[in-house]
This record gives structure tokens, C-alpha cells and sequence, in this order.
């Protein structure tokens, strides 16, 4: 089996790829490059490609597909990037992977904390020399209610390590979970919006949860809610957050996700100018969180990445059954 990845990370990913290649008798070649026109040749002779969050439009497909290639892997949870319809419509396979969920779990934790403590004001501040305590005033964590939507694998994370906070915990998901229960309390979403200090955002990126966070939920939400993002940018509709963020109904945002970061996270753009106007002024709010994308970004979950692409990948050429393959687009 040959698999040629795309955008591989030397500094981090290549010992994995090295490790596991040995280890499942895969033969690999590689490009630090994002796939492209000029660069589709390099996939010539491969089994499949692998890929990150780069577009991967119709004819990109269509070019791998005349390259021989059968299958897509991104080493990434969400697909939303592959023009998945397509590649089934010309018999291309697609997977994807997972990861240990207390990655994003933790980091999911560890946003909520800046937010109730205020630390990015606290720290912005503290780099002018001004130690004052006007406008630093937190919350506690343990006094609060969180919403968790969403209770997959990270969602629930979240909510297991959560629990020795002692805070109260509403989730919800249209598939609950009895592990769930023994700390949270399933809710419907307008409870969930009602009555949660802090809501983080633990769903997957679908066509009927596009923008779920609107004009409409945030009117629904408490005065000074804390929102936290390490899931997808397309859950929250960007304009009406700015709105509320603008208003006060919301406290606190802490995003390691936005829409439109497609071809702008894991890139230098020092210097450039960057076309993504909602991402300014989300910059210019003092109570805004910004983190590229990174929530995943562990040693842990990168061999899981490395490794369950190659995984996934096999899986699909051998014909056999694996939940690494996207069935559904």
C-alpha cells in the first residue's frame, strides 16, 4: 500500500509517519506542500492521499482520481472540507480519524477559565505596566452553570473532567448518552440557553446545524454568557455574535474555531493582509479569545492522527468495515 501525504508537518509529524509506516508495511512519500495543480502529479502511482483542512474541491478529486488514486484520508475529526458528494459520485473513498479527546477536552476547560477570570484583559493590561484591579473582576467556575451541546466523544470528555469543578452541567444532543447522566442533565436547547453562565460547543459541522448559534439563541441566552468554540466556526453565525458581543448579551467568547479560516490557520501570514474582515473585528473586543485552530495540538493526538489515517486507509482498501470511513456526506 503507498500513501502520498500532503501538507506533512516535519517538524512533528514525520516520526510518526516514519513509526507507523514501519510498523503497518506502508510505503509512503511526502510534501510539506498544501495539494494543488502544481503538485497533483506527486500523487502519481499512490493507493491514496492524505491531507489536512486544504479545500478538496470537485476537481481536485477528479485529478486524483485520474492519478489512480481510491481514497481521501484527512487526518482531521471534521470532513466538511472534501466535496465528499463528489468523491462518491466518482467512487473515490474518504475517511477520517480521531483522537484522544482530552485534548480538545482540557483546552475546552482551559478557555472557560480564561474566560471567567478575564485573563486575556488581565494580561493585555499587565503588558503596559497597568496592575490595576478595575475591570479584572472574575467569576467562579464551581458557582456557574455549563451548557454542553453536543456529548460525543470530546463532548463528553468535557463533561467528565468538568464534574470535579462541581459546577452545575446541562447537555444536550439528540443522542443522549446514560454515561452522560451521572454528571450532567440532559435539556432541551432553549433550557440550555436559558439557564448556562458558560456554553460550549462540542457538535460536528452539518447542513441542519449551520449557524444553530444565531440571532434567535442569543436572544434566548443570559446576559453575560460566556460561548466557547473549540468545534467549528460554521455552529455560530459570526455577524450576530459581533452584534451581541457588541451589546454585552455576550460576556465572553473564546474561539478556537471561526468561519472563513480555511487557508488562513496553521500558516505565517506575518505581513499580509488577511480577507477576513469578521475575524478583525472579533480582534479589536477585549473579551474575545482567539486561539488558530489548536485545541487538538498535543503529542498524543498527533500519533493518533498519523496513525489512524494510515489505519482508516487500509481499512478501506482491504473492503472491510471501519468507523474511520465517511459514509454520509
Amino acid at each position: 500500500m503507498k500513501i502520498f501525504v500532503y501538507t506533512l508537518r516535519e517538524f512533528d509529524e514525520l516520526p510518526f509517519f516514519e513509526k507507523f509506516s514501519k510498523q503497518y508495511g506502508v510505503e509512503f512519500g511526502y510534501t510539506t506542500q498544501s495539494p494543488g495543480p502544481e503538485n497533483y502529479h506527486l500523487a502519481k502511482g499512490y493507493d491514496a492521499i492524505s491531507i489536512i483542512t486544504t479545500p478538496t474541491p470537485a476537481e481536485m478529486i477528479d485529478a486524483m482520481k485520474e492519478n489512480g488514486v481510491k481514497v481521501i484520508s484527512t487526518r482531521t475529526i471534521g470532513y466538511d472540507h472534501i466535496d465528499v458528494k463528489h468523491a462518491f459520485e466518482v467512487g473515490m473513498g474518504v475517511t477520517n480519524v480521531t483522537y484522544d479527546p482530552a485534548s480538545v477536552a482540557d483546552y475546552t476547560i482551559m478557555l472557560m477559565l480564561i474566560a471567567c477570570r478575564k485573563l486575556r484583559y488581565i494580561m493585555d493590561k499587565a503588558n503596559v505596566q497597568d496592575y490595576t484591579l478595575k475591570g479584572k473582576l472574575g467569576r467562579e467556575i464551581s458557582k456557574s452553570t455549563v451548557g454542553v451541546i453536543g456529548t460525543g466523544r470530546i463532548g463528553q470528555t468535557v463533561i467528565e473532567h468538568l464534574s470535579g469543578f462541581g459546577c452545575r452541567i446541562l447537555a444536550y444532543d439528540i443522542f443522549p448518552k446514560d454515561a452522560v447522566r451521572q454528571h450532567a442533565e440532559y435539556v432541551d436547547l432553549d433550557t440550555l440557553y436559558a439557564e448556562s453562565d458558560i456554553i460550549t460547543l462540542h457538535a460536528p459541522a452539518l447542513e441542519d446545524n449551520y449557524h444553530m448559534i444565531d440571532e434567535t439563541a442569543f436572544s434566548k441566552m443570559k446576559d453575560g454568557v460566556i460561548l466557547v468554540n473549540c468545534a467549528r466556526g460554521q455552529l455560530v453565525d459570526t455577524e450576530a455574535m459581533i452584534r451581541n458581543l457588541s451589546n454585552g448579551k455576550i460576556g465572553f467568547a473564546a474561539l478556537d474555531v471561526i468561519e472563513k479560516e480555511l487557508g488562513i490557520y496553521y500558516k505565517d501570514l506575518s505581513g499580509t493582509i488577511i480577507d477576513n474582515p469578521e475575524m478583525a473585528i472579533l480582534r479589536s473586543f477585549y473579551n474575545v479569545f482567539f486561539s488558530p485552530h489548536t485545541a487538538f495540538y498535543t503529542e498524543e493526538a498527533v500519533a493518533n492522527m498519523v496513525e489512524n489515517s494510515i489505519l482508516g486507509i487500509q481499512a478501506y482498501l482491504k473492503g472491510e468495515d471501519h468507523p474511520f470511513i465517511v459514509k454520509k456526506y
